[in-house]
Protein backbone atom coordinates (compact mmCIF):
# COMPACT_ATOMS: atom_id res chain seq x y z
CA UNK A 1 0.00 0.00 0.00
CA UNK A 2 2.80 2.41 0.87
CA UNK A 3 4.55 1.72 -2.41
CA UNK A 4 1.32 2.25 -4.31
CA UNK A 5 0.73 5.67 -2.63
CA UNK A 6 4.30 6.76 -3.37
CA UNK A 7 3.90 5.74 -6.99
CA UNK A 8 0.60 7.65 -7.33
CA UNK A 9 0.69 10.92 -5.31
CA UNK A 10 -2.63 12.37 -4.27
CA UNK A 11 -4.05 14.92 -6.69
CA UNK A 12 -4.19 18.43 -5.34
CA UNK A 13 -6.42 20.96 -7.10
CA UNK A 14 -4.17 23.83 -6.00
CA UNK A 15 -0.99 22.40 -7.52
CA UNK A 16 -2.26 20.03 -10.22
CA UNK A 17 -1.72 22.61 -12.97
CA UNK A 18 0.77 25.48 -13.15
CA UNK A 19 1.24 28.04 -15.87
CA UNK A 20 4.80 28.90 -16.93
CA UNK A 21 6.25 32.01 -15.36
CA UNK A 22 6.36 33.76 -18.73
CA UNK A 23 2.73 32.98 -19.54
CA UNK A 24 1.24 36.27 -18.24
CA UNK A 25 3.78 38.28 -20.23
CA UNK A 26 2.96 36.30 -23.37
CA UNK A 27 -0.76 36.87 -22.81
CA UNK A 28 -0.14 40.58 -22.26
CA UNK A 29 1.93 40.88 -25.44
CA UNK A 30 -0.70 39.02 -27.45
CA UNK A 31 -3.53 41.14 -26.02
CA UNK A 32 -1.74 44.40 -26.77
CA UNK A 33 -0.82 43.21 -30.26
CA UNK A 34 -4.43 42.26 -31.02
CA UNK A 35 -5.91 45.52 -29.75
CA UNK A 36 -3.24 47.77 -31.28
CA UNK A 37 -3.50 45.92 -34.59
CA UNK A 38 -7.28 46.17 -34.56
CA UNK A 39 -7.14 49.86 -33.72
CA UNK A 40 -4.61 50.54 -36.49
CA UNK A 41 -6.67 48.57 -39.01
CA UNK A 42 -9.85 50.45 -38.09
CA UNK A 43 -8.03 53.77 -38.32
CA UNK A 44 -6.72 52.96 -41.79
CA UNK A 45 -10.06 51.67 -43.03
CA UNK A 46 -12.01 54.69 -41.79
CA UNK A 47 -9.32 57.36 -42.46
CA UNK A 48 -9.45 58.46 -38.82
CA UNK A 49 -6.63 59.16 -36.39
CA UNK A 50 -5.24 56.12 -34.60
CA UNK A 51 -6.28 56.27 -30.93
CA UNK A 52 -3.42 54.35 -29.37
CA UNK A 53 -4.42 55.23 -25.80
CA UNK A 54 -7.82 53.58 -26.22
CA UNK A 55 -6.14 50.60 -27.86
CA UNK A 56 -3.76 50.22 -24.91
CA UNK A 57 -6.64 50.35 -22.42
CA UNK A 58 -8.55 47.77 -24.44
CA UNK A 59 -5.43 45.59 -24.58
CA UNK A 60 -5.01 45.71 -20.81
CA UNK A 61 -8.69 44.85 -20.30
CA UNK A 62 -8.35 41.94 -22.73
CA UNK A 63 -5.22 40.77 -20.90
CA UNK A 64 -6.99 40.77 -17.53
CA UNK A 65 -9.87 38.72 -18.91
CA UNK A 66 -7.67 36.32 -20.88
CA UNK A 67 -5.22 35.83 -18.02
CA UNK A 68 -8.06 34.98 -15.65
CA UNK A 69 -9.71 32.60 -18.12
CA UNK A 70 -6.50 30.70 -18.97
CA UNK A 71 -5.57 30.44 -15.29
CA UNK A 72 -9.08 29.22 -14.46
CA UNK A 73 -8.81 26.45 -17.05
CA UNK A 74 -5.27 25.36 -16.11
CA UNK A 75 -4.70 26.22 -12.44
CA UNK A 76 -8.15 26.30 -10.90
CA UNK A 77 -10.48 28.91 -9.46
CA UNK A 78 -8.35 29.94 -6.51
CA UNK A 79 -5.19 30.70 -8.49
CA UNK A 80 -7.28 32.37 -11.19
CA UNK A 81 -8.79 34.72 -8.60
CA UNK A 82 -5.32 35.51 -7.30
CA UNK A 83 -4.10 36.33 -10.80
CA UNK A 84 -7.20 38.43 -11.47
CA UNK A 85 -6.70 40.56 -8.35
CA UNK A 86 -2.97 40.88 -9.08
CA UNK A 87 -3.71 42.02 -12.63
CA UNK A 88 -6.28 44.58 -11.46
CA UNK A 89 -3.97 46.04 -8.81
CA UNK A 90 -1.06 46.22 -11.26
CA UNK A 91 -3.24 47.82 -13.93
CA UNK A 92 -4.51 50.41 -11.44
CA UNK A 93 -0.93 51.22 -10.40
CA UNK A 94 0.23 51.61 -13.99
CA UNK A 95 -2.82 53.70 -14.83
CA UNK A 96 -2.06 56.04 -11.92
CA UNK A 97 1.61 56.18 -12.95
CA UNK A 98 0.95 57.16 -16.58
CA UNK A 99 -0.02 60.82 -15.87
CA UNK A 100 3.03 61.25 -13.63
CA UNK A 101 5.39 59.89 -16.28
CA UNK A 102 3.66 61.95 -18.96
CA UNK A 103 3.93 65.11 -16.87
CA UNK A 104 7.60 64.45 -16.11
CA UNK A 105 8.45 63.89 -19.78
CA UNK A 106 6.53 67.02 -20.80
CA UNK A 107 8.29 69.17 -18.21
CA UNK A 108 11.71 67.81 -19.14
CA UNK A 109 11.11 68.15 -22.88
CA UNK A 110 9.77 71.71 -22.65
CA UNK A 111 11.99 72.96 -19.84
CA UNK A 112 15.36 71.43 -20.69
CA UNK A 113 16.15 73.87 -23.53
CA UNK A 114 15.43 76.79 -21.19
CA UNK A 115 17.70 75.36 -18.51
CA UNK A 116 20.49 74.80 -21.00
CA UNK A 117 20.48 78.35 -22.41
CA UNK A 118 22.43 79.60 -19.38
CA UNK A 119 20.12 82.47 -18.43
CA UNK A 120 17.32 80.78 -16.52
CA UNK A 121 19.22 80.63 -13.23
CA UNK A 122 21.05 83.95 -13.62
CA UNK A 123 18.30 86.33 -14.81
CA UNK A 124 15.10 87.49 -13.16
CA UNK A 125 11.74 88.53 -14.59
CA UNK A 126 12.28 92.19 -13.76
CA UNK A 127 11.01 94.40 -16.63
CA UNK A 128 10.49 91.28 -18.78
CA UNK A 129 7.27 91.06 -20.80
CA UNK A 130 6.67 87.96 -22.88
CA UNK A 131 9.52 85.54 -23.54
CA UNK A 132 12.85 85.69 -21.73
CA UNK A 133 13.86 86.18 -18.16
CA UNK A 134 14.62 83.54 -15.57
CA UNK A 135 13.98 82.29 -12.07
CA UNK A 136 16.65 84.19 -10.17
CA UNK A 137 14.08 86.35 -8.37
CA UNK A 138 12.12 83.26 -7.30
CA UNK A 139 15.25 81.52 -6.02
CA UNK A 140 16.45 84.54 -4.04
CA UNK A 141 12.99 85.23 -2.65
CA UNK A 142 12.54 81.62 -1.58
CA UNK A 143 15.89 81.54 0.19
CA UNK A 144 15.32 84.86 1.96
CA UNK A 145 11.77 84.20 3.15
CA UNK A 146 12.49 80.61 4.17
CA UNK A 147 15.73 81.65 5.85
CA UNK A 148 14.04 84.32 7.98
CA UNK A 149 11.28 81.85 8.86
CA UNK A 150 13.87 79.27 9.91
CA UNK A 151 15.73 81.82 12.04
CA UNK A 152 12.53 82.52 13.93
CA UNK A 153 11.02 79.03 14.06
CA UNK A 154 13.98 76.82 14.93
CA UNK A 155 14.98 78.50 18.23
CA UNK A 156 11.36 78.85 19.37
CA UNK A 157 10.45 75.30 18.42
CA UNK A 158 13.60 73.79 19.92
CA UNK A 159 13.28 75.65 23.22
CA UNK A 160 9.59 74.72 23.41
CA UNK A 161 10.46 71.06 22.91
CA UNK A 162 13.15 71.26 25.61
CA UNK A 163 10.64 72.77 28.02
CA UNK A 164 8.00 70.10 27.30
CA UNK A 165 10.47 67.23 27.70
CA UNK A 166 12.67 68.43 30.55
CA UNK A 167 10.64 70.95 32.55
CA UNK A 168 7.01 70.94 31.48
CA UNK A 169 4.41 69.87 34.03
CA UNK A 170 0.90 70.95 34.88
CA UNK A 171 -1.53 73.09 32.95
CA UNK A 172 1.06 75.15 31.08
CA UNK A 173 2.65 72.10 29.48
CA UNK A 174 -0.77 70.65 28.59
CA UNK A 175 -1.82 73.98 27.11
CA UNK A 176 1.33 74.25 25.00
CA UNK A 177 0.87 70.69 23.77
CA UNK A 178 -2.73 71.44 22.85
CA UNK A 179 -1.85 74.57 20.90
CA UNK A 180 1.00 72.79 19.11
CA UNK A 181 -1.42 70.07 18.03
CA UNK A 182 -3.87 72.71 16.81
CA UNK A 183 -1.17 74.56 14.89
CA UNK A 184 -0.09 71.34 13.19
CA UNK A 185 -3.38 71.24 11.31
CA UNK A 186 -3.52 74.89 10.26
CA UNK A 187 -3.81 75.21 6.45
CA UNK A 188 -1.23 77.43 4.80
CA UNK A 189 -3.89 79.75 3.38
CA UNK A 190 -5.23 80.41 6.89
CA UNK A 191 -1.75 81.25 8.20
CA UNK A 192 -1.14 83.58 5.26
CA UNK A 193 -4.46 85.39 5.62
CA UNK A 194 -4.02 85.79 9.38
CA UNK A 195 -0.56 87.28 8.91
CA UNK A 196 -1.76 89.58 6.14
CA UNK A 197 -4.66 90.78 8.31
CA UNK A 198 -2.28 91.49 11.20
CA UNK A 199 0.17 93.47 9.05
CA UNK A 200 -2.71 95.33 7.40
CA UNK A 201 -3.93 96.45 10.81
CA UNK A 202 -0.43 97.55 11.80
CA UNK A 203 0.82 99.14 8.56
CA UNK A 204 -2.32 99.79 6.52
CA UNK A 205 -4.00 98.10 3.59
CA UNK A 206 -1.95 96.91 0.65
CA UNK A 207 1.17 96.19 2.66
CA UNK A 208 3.74 94.04 0.83
CA UNK A 209 6.54 92.62 2.91
CA UNK A 210 8.75 89.56 2.68
CA UNK A 211 8.98 89.60 6.46
CA UNK A 212 5.21 89.10 6.64
CA UNK A 213 5.64 86.02 4.45
CA UNK A 214 8.31 84.74 6.82
CA UNK A 215 5.95 85.20 9.77
CA UNK A 216 3.22 83.22 8.04
CA UNK A 217 5.68 80.41 7.30
CA UNK A 218 6.82 80.52 10.91
CA UNK A 219 3.30 79.56 11.99
CA UNK A 220 3.61 76.45 9.84
CA UNK A 221 7.18 75.57 10.87
CA UNK A 222 7.00 75.87 14.64
CA UNK A 223 4.66 72.89 15.33
CA UNK A 224 6.71 70.58 13.11
CA UNK A 225 9.94 71.55 14.85
CA UNK A 226 8.35 71.19 18.28
CA UNK A 227 6.79 67.81 17.64
CA UNK A 228 9.78 66.24 15.92
CA UNK A 229 12.30 67.57 18.47
CA UNK A 230 10.10 66.56 21.40
CA UNK A 231 9.74 62.98 20.19
CA UNK A 232 13.46 62.64 19.49
CA UNK A 233 14.51 64.01 22.88
CA UNK A 234 12.12 61.65 24.64
CA UNK A 235 14.06 58.78 23.08
CA UNK A 236 17.25 59.80 24.90
CA UNK A 237 17.71 57.23 27.73
CA UNK A 238 17.11 58.59 31.22
CA UNK A 239 20.23 56.72 32.34
CA UNK A 240 22.35 59.29 30.52
CA UNK A 241 20.66 62.13 32.35
CA UNK A 242 20.93 60.35 35.71
CA UNK A 243 24.63 59.65 35.15
CA UNK A 244 25.20 63.31 34.45
CA UNK A 245 23.22 64.37 37.54
CA UNK A 246 25.23 61.88 39.65
CA UNK A 247 28.41 63.68 38.65
CA UNK A 248 26.99 66.95 39.89
CA UNK A 249 26.29 68.46 36.48
CA UNK A 250 23.42 70.97 36.55
CA UNK A 251 20.31 70.27 34.55
CA UNK A 252 20.81 73.01 31.97
CA UNK A 253 24.33 71.76 31.24
CA UNK A 254 23.07 68.17 31.02
CA UNK A 255 20.57 69.26 28.40
CA UNK A 256 23.22 71.22 26.52
CA UNK A 257 25.99 68.60 26.66
CA UNK A 258 24.11 65.27 26.84
CA UNK A 259 20.53 65.48 25.55
CA UNK A 260 21.00 67.75 22.56
CA UNK A 261 24.17 66.10 21.18
CA UNK A 262 22.57 62.68 21.55
CA UNK A 263 19.46 63.70 19.61
CA UNK A 264 21.07 66.10 17.13
CA UNK A 265 20.54 63.77 14.15
CA UNK A 266 16.81 63.44 14.75
CA UNK A 267 16.42 67.14 15.50
CA UNK A 268 18.20 68.00 12.25
CA UNK A 269 15.85 65.69 10.37
CA UNK A 270 12.82 67.35 11.94
CA UNK A 271 14.12 70.79 11.04
CA UNK A 272 14.68 69.71 7.45
CA UNK A 273 11.13 68.33 7.32
CA UNK A 274 9.74 71.63 8.59
CA UNK A 275 11.71 73.58 5.99
CA UNK A 276 10.59 71.24 3.23
CA UNK A 277 6.98 71.78 4.30
CA UNK A 278 7.10 75.57 4.01
CA UNK A 279 9.60 76.10 1.20
CA UNK A 280 6.93 75.35 -1.37
CA UNK A 281 4.63 77.94 0.16
CA UNK A 282 6.94 80.88 -0.57
CA UNK A 283 5.57 81.28 -4.09
CA UNK A 284 1.95 81.85 -2.93
CA UNK A 285 3.30 84.23 -0.27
Amino acid sequence: MTTDLQARPLANSLTAGKLPRAAPWAVLAASLAVCLGTGAFLALSTDEEFNWILSLIAGVALFVLANWLISRLVEGARQATDRLVTSLVTAAFVLALIPLIWLTLTVVADGLPTLLNGTFLTHSMRNVVGEGGGALHAIVGTLLITGFAALISIPIGLMTAIYLVEYGTGRLARGITFFVDVMTGIPSIVAGLATYALFSLLFGDGVRSGFAGSISLTILMIPVVVRSSEEIMRLVPNELREASYALGVPKWRTILKIVLPTSVAGITTGIMLSISRVIGETAPC
